[in-house]
């Protein structure tokens, strides 16, 4: 398998856009847009003057609202080149003016609500076949908030309630749209509680590497599995591959899952993690624009 050329940003949720501090408030969850802004983040990996972006809403069910409070946010940080795809079926994905648009912009930017809608919609079309092929030839930036990030891998959770994560069953996985392999991404982690699903979901696949994202905080990832934490909060990390014993394969469905041997990891800004090596690396890093 190649090593794709392309960068994934994946963002844990409700990344700050600014908008609470026109208001006058300045805390909110430890939240300091001008200072961590993942929004700043995305421009500066695209590493483009005049960058043209894509915002994909089709996640969403306020699609409209949306696609607008990216727009101004994008603008407020100097990104004025922004456009909303407003694609909602499978009839809207195949149509010609989105796959130009693709092909002419520099970065496309998935926003939360519902995954599935996300695998279902996009899933065996064109405009999936070649979004996949500028980001393994290219330095193309893909980037997705909550859904939109978790989405991005192969193996992707697409239900279950956190506080009945630990019995087995209570975790839907199904296919995601398959930019990076052998990772599960979780969003709104911390937030919501939800390291059982996470981690009932690696107990089921200890080949993957778990990634629970908080909100305002992401990941970006290179070479297509060498992740560097941004933003205010924490990035935890599951490694599944020295679980000695679990039981998830033997037990009846609404049981308790055990395990033994799950390793975790809690990455704070720029830290960094290789998903092939398993290597922690807690020496500051920054993404380098392109030359």
């Amino acid at each position: 398998m190649t090593t794709p050329k392309g960068i994934l940003i994946a963002v844990g949720g409700a990344e700050d856009k600014g908008t609470d501090l026109e208001l006058g408030f300045m805390h909110r969850n430890n939240l300091k847009f001008f200072e961590l802004g993942i929004l700043k983040s995305i421009v500066a990996t695209i590493g483009k003057k005049d960058a043209r972006i894509e915002v994909v809403t089709t996640a969403s069910s306020i699609p409209d609202e949306v696609g607008l409070n990216y727009e101004h946010a994008f603008h407020k940080i100097g990104c004025q080149n922004v456009g909303h795809m407003k694609i909602r079926n499978r009839e809207d994905v195949q149509h010609e003016g989105y796959i130009e648009r693709l092909k002419a912009c520099d970065a496309l930017m998935f926003s939360g609500g519902n995954q599935l809608r996300l695998t279902s919609i996009y899933g065996g079309t064109s405009f999936l076949d070649l979004l996949e092929e500028r980001y393994e030839n290219e330095r193309f930036v893909i980037a997705g908030t909550s859904a939109g990030a978790m989405a991005m891998s192969k193996t992707m959770i697409y239900e279950g309630n956190a506080s009945r994560a630990h019995l087995k069953g209570e975790v839907k996985i199904t296919t995601g749209l398959g930019f990076v392999n052998d990772v599960i991404i979780d969003s709104h982690f911390d937030k919501r509680g939800r390291f059982p699903r996470l981690a009932q979901a690696v107990i089921a696949n200890p080949s993957a590497v778990g990634i629970g994202l908080g909100e305002d905080t992401g990941v970006i990832i290179t070479n297509g599995c060498e992740l560097e934490a941004i933003g205010s909060g924490a990035v935890f990390i599951l490694d599944g591959r020295n679980i000695k014993r679990s039981n998830i394969a033997d037990i009846e469905e609404g049981s308790p899952i055990s395990a033994e041997g799950l390793l975790v990891h809690i990455m704070e800004m720029g830290n960094r993690y290789n998903c092939k090596t398993k290597k922690f690396t807690a020496d500051e890093a920054v993404v380098k624009p392109a030359e």
